[in-house]
């Protein structure tokens, strides 16, 4: 699907500048989008400095359109969005759509999960947004899966529906973790001691990568940095100074090698693979390097079925927001 569509989402509404946010469970990013899909500069806000996303989106406002406020908006939120009741997985922020829509005096307030945005984003990707990480070509018009850790793991899909592509809203990231060694059966069954429920987002996630380094220092008997966060985890792990931090990121490549592969086979998704997130992106060469696409291939009858199935990493910096500028065009429109 790479590069056969636009790269850029499409114009929408010309009549007004309207404001879209992602919002994380640590970031909120908040940008205006004009008319004709082009989005302006994008600020960055910790989530844990405001009391609710009004405030935080006030905050971006008040200096960024401080006299013609937009009336229109668009929210990616890393929860699950199936009532007007939004909370989300990993941050407290808990709050109705359209009390946040009238506190902002928006007309129209659409909020989306924030894979959904990112699922919506992939057919306007061009060749410059993505590389590929094994597999063949996409098949076109072929259900795409997306995923991608984070503070949590993210999961969606895109699906063809009509003429157009549907997103998924999915809560994929949660699905039971399983062991594909003994090694690494051992490291869930050292989690269980700590969740009642190891679930894939529990160990491929910022805070998953230091549970697996944790896991595996308990495990070995060595003394773990009990202040490690994700980044240094990872930066302990480049220097190749500390075992468990180097067989956590490893762990952490190979695990989510078998949960993408999860996802490609219960979706059919031979439209490709995407991988998103703040973590993987910024692997680099170590990423492809990894033990990720071998894990992925690793399904015994189908491995042939995997061994064709692309795998994309989005190198996009806002792939979210090119998907709200598609939800905001629409959320104009049927206005």
């Amino acid at each position: 699907m790479v590069g056969t569509r636009h790269t850029r989402a499409p114009p929408g509404d010309t009549r007004e500048v309207r404001i879209i946010a992602d919002i994380g469970g640590t970031n909120a990013r908040f940008a205006l989008i004009d008319g004709a899909g082009q989005t302006g500069e994008t600020r960055v806000l910790k989530c844990a400095d405001y009391s609710d996303p009004v405030a935080a989106a006030g905050a971006f406002l008040d200096t960024t359109a401080p006299t013609s406020r937009p009336m229109r908006g668009a929210f990616a939120v890393a929860s699950p969005v199936a009532e007007d009741q939004v909370t989300m997985t990993n941050h407290p922020w808990s709050f109705s759509v359209e009390d946040v829509r009238r506190r902002l005096g928006l007309d129209v307030l659409r909020v989306v999960n924030d894979f959904a945005a990112i699922a919506l984003a992939i057919p306007y990707l061009g060749q410059n947004d993505c590389y590929q990480v094994g597999g063949g070509e996409p098949v076109p018009d072929a259900p795409v899966a997306v995923l991608g850790p984070g503070t949590g793991l993210g999961a969606s899909a895109l699906v063809p529906a009509a003429g157009c592509w549907a997103p998924l809203a999915t809560e994929g990231g949660h699905v039971t973790m399983a062991a594909f060694d003994e090694r690494e059966a051992a490291v869930l069954a050292n989690l269980r001691r700590t969740y009642d429920h190891v679930s894939a987002e529990r160990v491929i996630s910022g805070p998953g990568l230091v549970n697996l380094y944790r896991s595996l220092c308990a495990l070995d008997g060595r003394q773990a940095d009990h202040a490690a966060t994700p980044d240094a985890v990872s930066r302990l792990a480049d220097d190749g100074n500390c075992p468990a931090a180097t067989e956590a990121l490893e762990m952490f490549c190979a695990m989510l090698g078998t949960v993408a592969s999860d996802l490609a086979l219960s979706l059919g998704a031979l439209g490709g693979v995407y991988i998103a997130g703040g973590i993987v992106p910024k692997l680099g060469p170590a990423f492809a390097a990894s033990g990720f696409r071998r894990r992925f291939e690793d399904k015994g009858r189908f491995a042939a079925y995997l061994a064709a199935t692309p795998v994309f990493v989005i190198t996009h910096p806002l792939p979210a927001f090119v998907g709200l500028g598609a939800v905001a065009g629409e959320a104009a429109d049927k206005d």
